[in-house]
């Protein structure tokens, strides 16, 4: 009885440690962030020279992005406007995609089909993200180009297509696992009182995995987000707010990628407004996971006192 006890306790400190390693690990990137960021608020003194900050209503609202201009200007504006815009056009084509794609393999689809498609979708997320930034520069944009005769063909619908590319296996797999959790005795009491299967589905199954369905298309979102190659490669690099689908755009990933390796570490502004750029977009993420987690909660409680 003790040995049980001992093992029971031994594992339990296990997994504790491995949770504590999780919790300190985000924590020490959060204070890194921080740390690192702050400068570009408060001021830093480097190689004997004091460098004034820039106020944060200034760095969010600001509508010009020139750190290597002779008067340099640090409002990430454009770049917040690039990172939203590319996701919402990546969710209008991702989420229904994948959500429908989840509904047909989990509730329409003949076994032999399903054995297809599925690993089909699992191997579209494995792809590398400069794989699918490859086939946006060299496929899709020289099709963009002669379809609506536009100048760019590295532009925000190039950057948002490759992305819902990328998302759609995150949506997909998270989908179906939820409409599978459905308990069959659901699905047959529906059938039983006469319901087709596509009323089954549509006032029965989706109403009970809503929950997932909705941390699904979150999760996908948030990939949108903070994917950096593919926005690297096909959204063209422009840092200004764009009036149209087919403007080149720079979301906050692409610029810190392209841009951290032009600075000197801990020297100059703009290492620091990288690192503040990276603060916004890790609290952008963070607040997305929250709200899939809320959500998910929200409606499973919701979904349950329906049925």
């Amino acid at each position: 009885m003790i040995d049980r006890k001992r093992k029971e306790t031994l594992i339990k400190g296990m997994f504790f440690g491995a949770a504590s390693i999780s919790i300190v690990a985000l924590g020490l990137i959060m204070y890194f962030l921080v740390s690192e960021a702050l400068p570009t608020f408060f001021g830093f003194d480097a190689m004997g020279e004091v460098h004034k900050g820039v106020s944060f209503f200034d760095f969010i609202f600001g509508a010009q992005w020139k750190p290597v201009s002779e008067h340099p200007q640090w409002g990430i504006l454009p770049l917040i406007m690039g990172s939203v815009w590319v996701t919402l056009l990546s969710s209008i084509i991702a989420i229904p995609l994948g959500v429908m794609t989840a509904i047909y393999l989990a509730e329409i689809a003949p076994n032999k089909v399903r054995e297809v498609v599925k690993p089909m979708v699992e191997l579209l997320a494995s792809l590398p993200s400069v794989v699918i930034g490859f086939f946006g520069l060299a496929v899709v944009a020289p099709i963009m180009l002669e379809l609506f005769d536009i100048r760019f063909g590295v532009n925000m619908l190039n950057a948002s297509i490759m992305l819902a590319f990328m998302a759609v296996p995150t949506i997909t797999s998270i989908a179906e696992d939820a409409i599978h959790s459905v308990p069959a005795e659901l699905k047959e009491g529906s059938l039983a009182l006469g319901a087709t299967h596509f009323e089954t589905i549509k006032k029965v199954v989706l109403p009970a995995s809503l929950s997932g369905l909705s941390t699904a298309v979150i999760l996908g979102m948030s990939r949108s987000i903070g994917e950096t190659m593919v926005v690297l490669m096909v959204a063209g690099g422009a840092a200004r707010i764009p009036n149209s689908i087919f403007d080149p755009v720079r979301p906050m990933p692409a610029s810190i990628a392209a841009e951290m390796g032009e600075t000197s570490f801990g020297l100059e502004m703009h290492y620091f407004a990288l690192f503040a750029i990276a603060m916004v977009l890790f609290v952008i993420t963070f607040l997305f996971n929250l709200l899939a987690d809320h959500i998910a909660h929200k409606y499973k409680q919701v979904g349950a006192a329906t049925l």
